[in-house]
């Protein structure tokens, strides 16, 4: 039988996740047993989250779940661009459970910051509508927050951003399950990840090892994946080019949905039971995904 995604969680360490809003996940979190609420703790890191992917809904479950399971007093604020209009997910949805990141917000320091990714690879990061203000965002994270992770497309537009780097397309989309080795052990954010750990990834492009810069460090990575996570701790950024927040079932849902538009889709490597995909999902990655956020939570 397929896994549930509910699987994720056991043996919690108490925490709790406080919401700037109730977000549409926030009943099905509560029944997987995730300490999660509305409102906010003085006490708690303040982590902001700017959610640029088109399905705004399933993005939000994906992080709130692995920040819930952190053990970690965690105060989460959505938060959007300015003006920017959405198709994918509701105006009114957005416009509720999202804050403005204007000038009044930009005057305060936060614990940790999140930029996901968007499917906007074949697009050049200058033509991205909103390219200005998301560069406004990653300067001010330089200064004002303790920690910045950027997820997939972020990671390859905020390594662009702060360094020039290029993406470049590959011939065949990386997709499936990846093991990556991990090179910096002793680094806060490879804790108990071991000598490898899987990782799903799912994107056209890819940034080359040797196009990085000095001050960038590659965490982990390897193989046919090339890089995995990276970090540039004095620019206080995090890179992830795959996506350890995944839930089990999101890389099922989006092969399926390309053969129902009969895109050229191969089935996602290392994922299926078998390889088969009427055999249910190998959740692999569930320990390493709980332990990086763990992590990251308690390096804020």
């Amino acid at each position: 039988m397929p896994v549930e995604a509910s699987s994720l969680i056991e043996n919690l360490s108490p925490n709790m996740l406080y919401l700037n809003s109730a977000v549409a996940a926030f009943d099905t979190l509560r029944s997987e047993g995730l300490p999660l609420t509305v409102g906010h703790a003085p006490h708690a890191k303040n982590v902001l989250l700017l959610n640029i992917m088109p399905l705004k809904c399933v993005t939000e479950e994906d992080l709130c779940r692995m920040l819930a399971a952190s053990g970690i007093d965690i105060n989460l604020t959505l938060i959007k661009i300015p003006g920017q209009t959405y198709k994918t997910t509701s105006q009114e949805y957005v416009d509720t459970h999202y804050v403005d990141f204007d000038e009044n917000m930009m005057q305060r320091f936060t614990d940790g910051l999140i930029i996901t990714g968007a499917p906007l690879e074949n697009m050049d990061f200058e033509a991205v509508n909103y390219w200005p203000q998301l560069c406004a965002l990653m300067e001010w994270s330089k200064t004002h927050s303790t920690s910045t992770l950027n997820i997939c497309w972020a990671a390859q537009a905020a390594l662009y951003y702060h360094y020039g780097v290029r993406k470049h397309p590959l011939a065949d989309k990386m997709f499936g399950i990846f093991p990556q080795t991990v090179f910096l052990s002793r680094h806060p954010l490879m804790q108990d990840l071991g000598n490898t750990f899987p990782m799903p990834h799912s994107r056209h492009t890819e940034v080359r090892s040797s196009e990085l810069p000095k001050d960038v460090a590659i965490l982990a990575g390897g193989g046919k994946t090339g890089l995995g996570l990276l970090a540039d701790d004095e620019r206080r950024q995090v890179f992830a080019v795959g996506h350890l927040e995944y839930e089990p079932f999101t890389l099922d849902k989006e092969y399926r949905r390309d053969l129902s538009k009969g895109l050229p889709i191969l089935p996602p490597e290392n994922y299926y039971i078998n390889n088969l995909p009427d055999h249910g999902v190998n959740f692999s990655w569930r320990e390493a995904a709980l332990t990086f956020y763990r992590n990251w939570a308690k390096s804020l």
